[in-house]
């Protein structure tokens, strides 16, 4: 198989789809397209412009912007230069979060959205190697170092008169194993990793994607995503340009919100064939749509159960549906179907043939629910190390409740922990090999070398595969906290550092298992605090002084948040937002340590599985309450 590279894949599809969509955006009052043709012809001015700024090869070049065209033609114009694209998260909101990324990237230049530049200037002075900082947005006046984004296209359009094969000549240069990406992840500790993403990573994963399904050219999608993750990068903007199909972004609002705000009307103007999603807009959309039936009426409710749950027992797990006398429903189901489903589908465009979700596990019952009304949410699997597609169902060929089938050109086996290859339907981790295999770490050969072993990607997620071909992912063989959008975190660097750097605490669990927040199982010192609660003058044995107690405890907990003792030493995102005080601790006698003095988490979840339940209901965030009170003795 040739081995291409993104620049490759672009002048493939304008000589293929010259005239054809590939982009969407809605400035105004309604999605307008660009072709194949043009999208080019402005990532050429682009990287003119990013030239005469001085961008050479190999200069990494960071991307902070919500999703719309500038995002997919700037990440185009940088790769034409053969400089490195460093994609942000616009949900970067700590400064330590952006200095790390910016710093540790090596950034000479920011191509940042007027939404997001305020967190660039507040930043800006610690960044002694960014040169330049481009504006997307017109603003009204610009600071030093920043030049307008319609300056620099002024700047590319004359330099391209003087230089007109400067954008050609350095395109040449691009080989298949130079970088496109540096994507960060969340690190173990406070320090994430940078993500080394090749050119033909992308183009290699793009080749293994459509072996699962093709796109035809008259599809659209609207990415509802951040543009940042490489899963929007290869299951959204690249596949599509590879099929010659045409790629919506979300209008951008004055605020997140109103961004948000704009995605079911937008769906509903672009009228997507597929959508990518993650479980939590999945929750959300299902959420949506069962509320605007029950506005209905009761009457149209039970209809509305009853036809679902006639949907569920025929479609079973999809590829086994209307088996046997199921088959008797189907007359009932397109009548169904007509007056009721087919109104639900209205609200995503009438047009939507499929969602593939990403990110996290997504629930069966989500999947059952989708495939009822005519939509399957299919669920696929993958991880930024892979460039991310590893598995996926898809229209042709899908379980409800499998990870999908591999993609081809890929190869994966199931190990125990001494990287033994276990037989099908043994649990065990994921381990990986393909061209989609990232590059590395960037500069963390330590983290390379634990991830990648004589060129298998060690995934450190559990899984096991069935006798179809078929990949089940079962959770987490690394602890891992998986957050609703499907970023994953490694939580061992927060739960030492909170023991180790308080005398009131004793052990720490984290747990975040597609929660909105991250919450806490702590097992505190109780001696501690009863002497630090007498000095006070308080009685332990009242409900004055365990109060005074849990407050000093969460004390231990905000010193790690803003204004805090400790603030910046992780993500406060991934900082627990609700507590249980735990009065037992975790030990080797009652099962919740094992024998190299480690907790076992999966034990510690399943004993206090009622108190985490707990830790996600309303009012959980105060950490005084009967519970915790309860645990001191």
């Amino acid at each position: 198989m040739q081995r291409t590279t993104i620049i490759d894949l672009l002048n493939d599809s304008v000589k293929k789809f010259s005239d054809n969509p590939f982009l969407w955006e809605k400035t105004k009052d309604k999605f307008e397209p660009t072709t194949y043709k043009e999208t080019k012809q402005q990532a050429h001015v682009l990287a003119a412009g990013l030239i005469s700024l001085g961008v050479q090869k190999g200069d990494k070049v960071a991307l902070l912007s919500e999703g719309r065209n500038a995002w997919i033609i700037g990440e185009l114009g940088i790769l034409l230069t053969g400089a490195i694209n460093i994609p942000l998260s616009v949900k970067l909101e700590e400064s330590n979060d952006l200095i790390f990324r910016l710093l540790h990237s090596e950034a000479k230049y920011i191509m940042v959205s007027g939404g997001q530049l305020k967190k660039i200037q507040t930043i800006i002075n610690d960044l002694p190697l960014v040169k330049t900082v481009i504006v997307l947005d017109v603003q009204a006046k610009y600071q030093e170092k920043e030049i307008s984004y319609k300056n620099l296209i002024k700047q590319g359009k004359e330099y391209l008169k003087k230089h007109p094969k400067a954008v050609e000549e350095r395109a040449a240069t691009i080989l298949p194993d130079d970088l496109a990406n540096i994507s960060y992840t969340s690190g173990t500790t406070a320090d994430p990793k940078g993500i080394m993403l090749t050119h033909r990573n992308y183009t290699a994963n793009v080749e293994q994607a459509l072996t699962l399904m093709s796109i035809p050219t008259t599809y659209k999608t609207l990415i509802i995503l951040p543009l940042d993750h490489c899963f929007a990068h290869v299951a959204g903007f690249y596949s599509f340009m590879a099929s010659g199909a045409s790629v919506g972004t979300v209008q951008v609002g004055k605020t997140g919100m109103e961004t948000l705000k704009s995605i079911p009307v937008n769906i509903k103007e672009l009228k997507p064939n597929l959508l990518l999603s993650v479980p939590a807009l999945a929750k959300s959309f299902r959420k949506n749509i069962e509320s605007n039936i029950r506005a209905k009426g009761p009457f149209v409710e039970k209809l509305f159960n009853l036809a679902m749950k006639m949907s569920y027992s025929y479609n079973k797990e999809g590829y086994n549906k209307g088996r046997g006398l199921q088959i008797l429903k189907k007359p009932i189901l397109a009548l169904f179907d007509k007056i009721l489903f087919s109104k639900v589908r209205e609200a995503f465009g009438g047009e939507l043939d499929f969602f593939i979700g990403g990110g996290a596990l997504l629930d069966i019952d989500l999947q059952r629910f989708f495939y009822a009304i005519g939509i399957p949410m299919f669920q696929g699997y993958g991880l930024s190390e892979a460039t991310p597609v590893i598995s996926s169902n898809g229209l042709k060929r899908h379980k409800l409740g499998s990870s999908g089938a591999l993609v081809k050109y890929m190869d994966l086996k199931i190990c125990d922990t001494d990287g033994k290859k276990l037989p099908n339907y043994e649990k065990g981790e994921i381990v990986i090999r393909g061209e989609n295999v990232m590059a590395g770490y960037y500069k963390n050969e330590k983290a390379t070398a634990e991830t990648i072993k004589d060129g298998w990607l060690y995934t450190g997620d559990m899984g096991y595969m069935d006798d179809d071909g078929f990949l089940y992912v079962v959770g987490r063989f690394k602890s891992l906290l998986i957050s609703s959008d499907g970023e994953k975190y490694s939580p061992e660097g927060i739960e030492e550092s909170l023991a180790d750097n308080s005398k009131l605490i004793e052990q720490v669990v984290l747990y975040n298992d597609q929660k909105p927040y991250t919450s806490a199982l702590i097992v505190p010192n109780q001696e501690a605090l009863k002497q630090v609660v007498a000095k006070e003058g308080l009685d332990w044995n009242t409900v004055e002084g365990k109060t005074f107690a849990l407050n000093l405890l969460q004390k231990e907990v905000d010193a790690y948040k803003s204004g805090g003792k400790f603030e910046g030493s992780f993500p406060e995102r991934w900082l627990p937002a609700a507590i249980a005080v735990v009065g037992e601790p975790f030990t080797e006698k009652n099962g919740l340590v094992n024998s190299t003095m480690k907790i076992v988490r999966g034990k510690v979840e399943k004993k206090y599985e009622d108190r985490i339940q707990k830790l996600y209901e309303a009012g959980a965030r105060e950490i005084v309450n009967d519970d915790n009170l309860a645990a001191l003795s």
